[in-house]
């Protein structure tokens, strides 16, 4: 049965061999090479470890022994529900090291990669159906002007590409995140999937945070009580973070030499989700480079990758990308570049009306009660001195400061225009020539 999660459909169960999509010969081999290295023998540790349904793994088992590769070992497992034990044949364990001496991928089934293209479509980003009411909520932490909002709501409705631009410290990353926030639902991410015999690992537990798995209960009567395809995990939307670390090379995959597999690149691991690229400009790479590399993904919702024979192959590129940059988009892109991004938006620092109310919301928060005489002494003598350029992050950095100030001389938390100057002074470097 498919089990409905919020906009999206699951993938069934196999259920049967032929229903992978996978070829015996491949799903035989893995089999034999997770039991060799798990060293597992009940149908039902088989069923979990290579996340098939038990019948379809029992169907595996059988097929290998017919081959003379498994054998029973005729005992009965009493915590396994009475489950006969299964196990490597002599010759099972010369085709399980031969297989691993090809690739040491062993656990669960891959996905076949055009099945994997079904899914991307039923969870599609741009499926997504974002309210302003939604945005609000995941961004409640956050003061932001209406017209912000008014720019927003179609870009991440849109599921397209965003360009935030600004100078910083005005909120872009947690912008991005309270987008990633509103976003809200759950997909189905593959283990792994399967491309001309080749197997390319995309659940990353450190991308993807699970939220539920399905399996079967040896001691169910049917058996075959899989709500989806366990060779998905149930996950939120995935979110990939990168900075100034971010190199081309983490948008291809990763080769492992001596294992021999392969590990999804970084946007694939995001399809479905949101790439944030942050701090676009500090990258070793020049930003028109990096953008480049997005042209086609972005503009034909495909990806195109490479394995080790250089044999080149499409995946689905179905993912909201942001970048987030502190120079003006002129500086860093030429016309092309910037054409092929959906929607840019500036983020700009707050006026001094909002300042203040960011200012007497972070107080509040914080338990540091407000004094206008040192207010007056901020806006009236401090701002004056940077041209009254206000950022979205000064307010939490000069009352943390004066709270952290307090602590230390054993005082209650106060607000006063001589730990106004003390807290500033700690904003900004002054400059000055150092000798060495």
């Amino acid at each position: 049965m498919n089990m409905q999660v919020p906009n999206v459909i699951a993938p069934t169960a196999p259920r049967s061999l032929e229903e992978t999509g996978l070829s015996p010969v491949m799903m035989r081999d893995i089999l034999l090479k997770t039991m060799f290295r798990m060293n597992i023998e009940t149908v039902s540790a088989i069923s979990r470890s290579v996340a098939l349904p038990i019948p379809v793994a029992q169907e595996l088992i059988d097929l290998a022994r017919t081959q003379k590769l498994l054998e029973a070992t005729g005992t009965l497992h009493a915590n396994s529900g009475g489950e006969m034990g299964y196990q490597l044949a002599d010759a099972g364990k010369a085709r399980a090291l031969d297989a691993l001496s090809q690739s040491e991928y062993y656990g669960p089934m891959p996905v076949p990669l055009e099945r994997y293209y079904e899914q991307v479509k039923k969870q599609s980003i741009r499926n997504v159906q974002m309210t302003r009411q939604q945005l609000t909520s995941a961004m409640g932490h956050l003061i932001l002007p209406d017209e912000l909002l008014d720019h927003l709501g179609p870009a991440v409705g849109a599921g397209r590409s965003i360009l935030m631009y600004g100078p910083p410290g005005n909120g872009k990353s947690s912008i991005s995140n309270g987008i990633r926030d509103a976003i809200g639902d759950k997909i189905f991410i593959p283990r792994a999937i399967e491309y001309a015999g080749q197997v390319i690992t995309v659940y990353d537990p450190i991308v993807h945070s699970a939220a539920e798995q399905s399996e079967d209960d040896p001691n169910s009567l049917r058996r075959s009580s899989n709500r989806f395809d366990n060779r998905y995990v149930l996950c939120e939307r995935p979110t990939v973070i990168t900075g100034g670390e971010l190199s081309l090379d983490m948008l291809d995959l990763t080769y492992n030499p001596t294992a021999r597999t392969y590990t999804a690149s970084l946007q694939m691991k995001a399809t479905g989700g949101v790439f944030i690229i942050d701090d676009l400009g500090r990258q070793q790479e020049p930003p028109q480079k990096i953008v480049n590399r997005w042209i086609v993904p972005l503009e034909e919702n495909r990806d195109i990758l490479a394995l080790q024979s250089g044999e080149k192959f499409e995946v689905p590129f179905d993912t909201l990308v942001i970048f987030s940059t502190n120079f003006h988009p002129n500086e860093i892109f030429d016309k092309a570049a910037l054409r092929r991004i959906f929607f840019k938006i500036k983020i700009d620092g707050p006026n001094q009306e909002m300042f203040l109310k960011i200012f007497a919301m972070v107080a509040k928060k914080k338990k540091m009660p407000l004094d206008e005489k040192a207010l007056l002494h901020l806006l009236k003598v401090k701002y004056p001195t940077i041209e009254n350029i206000y950022a979205n992050y000064q307010p939490v950095f000069l009352i943390d400061q004066m709270i952290a100030i307090c602590e230390f001389e054993g005082i209650p938390y106060q607000m006063t225009p001589e730990l106004i100057d003390r807290a500033w002074a700690n904003m900004f470097v002054r400059d000055e020539k150092i000798i060495h």
